[in-house]
């Protein structure tokens, strides 16, 4: 068997609603890549699940994943059956893209020790700043 991808995703928003950014680091083997980006107009939630949709879009072919988020949000609305009760263009897109791969939702505290969980969060801070700054 394969090593899984190992994901790190986060969010950010400056106001919620307000501009907002999202990141993703993805790992395996020796390779690393980063993503990001985001929107005018957004909400700090909105940004968590597009973090976690683009790492997942990103991937050419299904993989086994271990995607490590500081939303609990996010992980316990795909494990737990948490209700939904907004953004449902989202969790339709993360639910089909968690049964096209094998996805382990590992919740991270946020700004804690964890560095790749820091280097996500100033990647999607980064983004929401470029935003601001269009």
């Amino acid at each position: 068997m394969t090593s899984p991808v190992v994901i790190y995703t986060d969010g950010a928003c400056k106001g919620n609603p307000g501009p907002g950014g999202w990141a993703a680091i993805l790992r395996y083997g020796d390779h690393t890549q980063e993503i990001s980006g985001g929107a005018a107009a957004t909400t700090n939630n909105r940004m968590e699940m597009m973090a976690a949709i683009q790492a997942l879009q990103s991937l050419t072919r299904p993989c086994q994943v271990r995607l490590h988020t500081d939303s609990q949000l996010l992980v316990n609305t795909m494990t737990r059956n948490w209700k939904r009760k907004a953004n449902l263009d989202l969790w339709a897109e993360l639910d089909r893209l968690a049964a096209t791969h094998q996805v382990e939702w590992t919740w991270v505290k946020g700004h804690g020790s964890d560095p790749w969980n820091i280097r996500a969060d100033e990647l999607a801070v980064k983004a929401a700043q470029a935003i601001i700054q269009r």
